[in-house]
């Protein structure tokens, strides 16, 4: 079986489409290929999640904020999830589209961080089970 592609996409590439990747990467192993990208990436992968990673065992600092253009070569990609970009949000070649309603955490202290970070570790594991299904 192809392994599932996987995009994330939030605005700045650099906590939450992030984090979603590492989640991808660790609950669906080699059966996923996963990528992220932002609509206006900021070109570095924030701090904050790289430590809220890296409580949980996974190296962030392998990650890079990447845009779009740097990820449409991968395209088609059987699910793009979108997590709060707005009308940034672009059109990419996939089978299904999905926006989860995420708050930015950039600004938020580190308690209410890994609140964010557990939650986008509870969504992706529901959407990696849930693909494998179908």
């Amino acid at each position: 079986m192809q392994p599932l592609k996987l995009l994330f996409v939030c605005v700045e590439n650099a906590n939450r489409s992030q984090m979603s990747q590492a989640f991808a990467r660790i609950y669906g192993g080699d059966q996923v290929e996963a990528y992220s990208a932002g609509s206006r990436p900021s070109g570095v992968v924030n701090p904050k999640a790289i430590m809220a990673m890296k409580e949980l065992g996974y190296d962030l600092t392998t990650h890079d904020s990447k845009s779009l253009e740097e990820v449409k070569q991968f395209a088609p990609f059987d699910a793009v999830v979108t997590m709060g970009c707005g009308d940034a949000c672009p059109w990419m070649p996939a089978k299904q589209f999905i926006d989860w309603q995420i708050p930015d955490p950039k600004h938020m202290e580190p308690e209410q961080f890994n609140e964010v970070r557990d939650f986008i570790s509870g969504k992706v594991k529901e959407l990696v089970q849930r693909l494998y299904k179908m």
